[in-house]
């Protein structure tokens, strides 16, 4: 008998402009799983910028950095515990600038604009009353914390090449902050070495070799102060040195470009436009396979437009046409995590800067946390580009989640499930369907519809429950114009999520 299970979905796309309908079939298979993704594949970043960060004649951090973030806000509390839990990272630009205010730091200074400084900041200083504040946040909200470290600290700035910071990594800071930590019983998931240091970097560059040196200094310290390899936080960073220290590689992702770029509305439906980044998920995973496949492949940042995002389409209905099609790729190509820049600050927050409302996007996340599980499955469609589709065994056993983006302004109809190989699967229980739209089709609006119910806050700040709609599992599946839609099939027994 053949165990290929195949489970295909003939899809039928109705372009209602020309009357047309066009087939197309999905087909997810089901045998074996081609990635698989950390719990807490979902994650985004807390970030150090302060409120005079300004791009594009616009300031759009407000009161959303590390430093002066109302860390009581009801919204905000809310919005990560729904999680349940979330990962967030903890880091930036700044963070290679941040000195950390225990030990021999007795001057703790808040970042000051300075032109002739790395981005245009001094260094600034966590203090270590802060540091608390912000455990506080974590252990209330069970947050799992990755922490980017200043990778700078004890170099010089080469006085022959631009940009290229020379010497070896002074440690005690960090060391000094660790141990502050765990005398403290703070739980860290993981280590990041750096922001952005490798290659050309984002300002500031530390050469291969020294970096590698340098990472492995930062890997005894964490075996030295973490000798349990069960609690022992991992350590990631952007390169794959020779030594067998790094646990995750992380590369960030900035696809659609500057935050000013007028044509990002089309490029964000652009199919042919979205694919191009697929070369870079290529090129990460097979570095990694080459030299140091246990470690697994992270985007440790991702806002998709350049310095803060872009005003009129990042806290939109219209980007979760990028981001979530971006976490279905990233996936697809074995990567760990998918941190989004940010959780609050900047026009690419998750959650309104000023009032921590959630944005379209933050619900995305929020089901994609709760419905895709670890195991990716390979999907195959054709004819139709705008249609995107990806799948994984369910987070909740049993069954598996897809995820339908409809980049087009047409709607798409899948016909029912039909048997491709044996053993014939045939739905018998109702199909769980959540349909994103936007709000009378705006999707440059910033309200969404799940199931035809605008997501609009509650008084008290409650994140919003997400209950599927029940469908005959005979049915068509029906994919909206410009719609996102998850849908989970409880009796589809893949082997591979067995």
């Amino acid at each position: 008998m053949d165990l290929k299970c195949i489970f295909s979905l003939a899809i039928l796309v109705s372009q209602i402009s020309l009357s047309s309908t066009q087939n197309v079939n999905v087909v997810i298979q089901g045998e074996t799983s081609i990635g698989e993704i950390d719990d807490n594949f979902v994650c985004a970043t807390l970030d150090w910028w302060p409120t005079e960060k300004c791009n594009y004649n616009q300031c759009p951090w407000g009161k959303a950095g590390l430093l002066n973030l109302d860390l009581k806000k009801k919204g905000l509390i809310n919005a990560i515990k729904a999680f349940n839990p979330l990962r967030i990272k903890v880091g930036g630009s700044l963070q290679d600038q941040v000195v950390y205010g225990v030990g021999e730091v007795k001057n703790c200074p808040n970042f000051m604009k300075n032109e002739d400084s790395l981005f245009g900041f001094s260094q600034g200083c966590l203090p270590m009353e802060r540091w608390d504040e912000l455990n506080k946040i974590f252990n209330q909200t069970g947050v799992k914390v990755t922490f980017g470290l200043n990778a700078l600290l004890g170099r010089n700035q080469s006085q022959i090449e631009k940009g290229l910071w020379v010497g070896d990594w002074k440690s005690q800071n960090s060391r000094d902050f660790m141990k502050y930590t765990i005398s403290k019983g703070y739980k860290v998931d993981s280590y990041e070495f750096g922001n952005q240091l490798s290659g050309a970097g984002m300002g500031a560059s530390v050469e291969a070799e020294q970096y590698g040196k340098d990472i492995v200094v930062l890997k005894n310290l964490v075996k030295e102060l973490h000798p349990d390899p069960e609690t022992q936080p991992k350590v990631l960073g952007p390169k794959v040195s020779g030594h067998a220290v790094v646990d995750g590689v992380t590369h960030h992702i900035y696809n659609l470009g500057p935050g000013d770029d007028p044509n990002m509305i089309t490029k964000i439906q652009d199919p042919s436009y979205l694919n191009q980044v697929a070369q870079t998920y290529k090129g990460v995973l097979n570095i990694i396979n080459k030299f140091k496949p246990q470690s697994g492949a992270w985007v440790s940042e991702s806002g998709g437009a350049l310095h803060g995002g872009a005003k009129d389409l990042s806290p939109t209905f219209a980007d979760g046409f990028w981001y979530l099609d971006q976490l279905g790729m990233a996936s697809t190509y074995n990567h760990k995590v998918f941190c989004r820049q940010t959780l609050i600050g900047g026009n690419y927050a998750l959650l309104n800067t000023t009032t921590s409302i959630p944005n379209p996007d933050y619900y995305g996340a929020l089901l994609w946390h709760r419905l895709m599980g670890n195991t990716v499955l390979a999907v195959t469609q054709e004819f139709n580009p705008n249609l995107r589709v990806y799948a994984h065994c369910a987070k909740k056993k049993p069954g598996i989640s897809i995820i339908f983006i409809n980049l087009s302004k047409d709607s798409s109809r899948n016909s029912r499930s039909t048997d491709v190989a044996k053993p014939e699967f045939r739905g018998s229980k109702d199909r769980e369907e959540y349909h994103f739209a936007a709000l009378a089709g705006n999707i440059q609006g910033q309200i969404m519809l799940l199931n035809d119910v605008p997501m609009v806050p509650t008084e008290t700040f409650d994140i919003l429950t997400m209950e599927p709609k029940l469908f005959n599992a005979s049915t068509p599946i029906s994919i909206a114009a410009h719609s996102i839609v998850y849908v989970t099939i409880r009796d589809f027994q893949a082997p591979a999520c067995a």
